[in-house]
């Protein structure tokens, strides 16, 4: 009698426990499909293979936290700016200073790029009315939000191997600015000059 009992019970059990189990997945689904975020509008011009003007920047509100308005680039957060070839009022002075280079999605500086650092803090140490703004920069790879993301990490890791050999972090500001000035379309290697770290003096 003990067992004819049991065996229904066992079933309901069964049935119950996989109800549980279908309902628990269920639920889990349907909390994935709504934390999914849709495409950023640069996302969406990326993945049409629009090349991406300043223009459509300043429509889709920029990259992230940074933004561009009709005079240049800009960082939301404070007021800091480009323009016209000056940067917060003070006259930007490119090419004195060697570019930093990287490797393909890394912000680690290459042990072949430390004597170009090591002559920027020498010019720094010998120059103490000119301050530096690194500028970091990255290859078309990639979304925008995460190559201006990857910009400001090799800008910030430049500032801090600088800072390593005795330069005033007072007198270097950091900028990225991403894959917005990368050319589109090379292969790795033919990108390798978008991988990089400018250091503008500014006077």
């Amino acid at each position: 009698m003990r067992d004819t009992i049991d065996v229904p019970k066992f079933i309901i059990m069964q049935i119950s426990l996989r109800s549980c189990i279908v309902f628990i997945t269920v639920l889990i689904t349907l909390s994935a499909c709504t934390r999914k975020q849709p495409p950023s509008p640069v996302d969406t011009l990326i993945a049409s293979g629009t090349e991406i003007g300043q223009d459509d920047l300043i429509m889709t509100g920029g990259f992230g936290d940074y933004g561009l308005g009709a005079d240049g680039l800009k960082l939301r957060d404070d007021q800091n700016s480009i323009d016209n070839g000056y940067y917060n009022g003070q006259e930007m002075i490119v090419g004195k200073l060697p570019s930093i280079y990287f490797g393909f999605d890394s912000a680690s500086i290459p042990a072949t790029e430390r004597a170009k650092l090591q002559e920027a803090a020498n010019y720094l140490a010998n120059n103490p009315s000119e301050n530096l703004l690194i500028e970091g920069r990255s290859d078309w790879y990639g979304t925008a939000d995460y190559n201006i993301a990857l910009g400001d990490r090799r800008a910030n890791s430049v500032l801090d191997y600088l800072t390593t050999l005795g330069a005033d972090p007072g007198r270097i500001d950091t900028l990225s600015k991403g894959s917005l000035e990368a050319t589109s379309g090379l292969t790795k290697s033919q990108a390798s000059q978008d991988r990089r770290a400018d250091l503008i003096l500014l006077r």
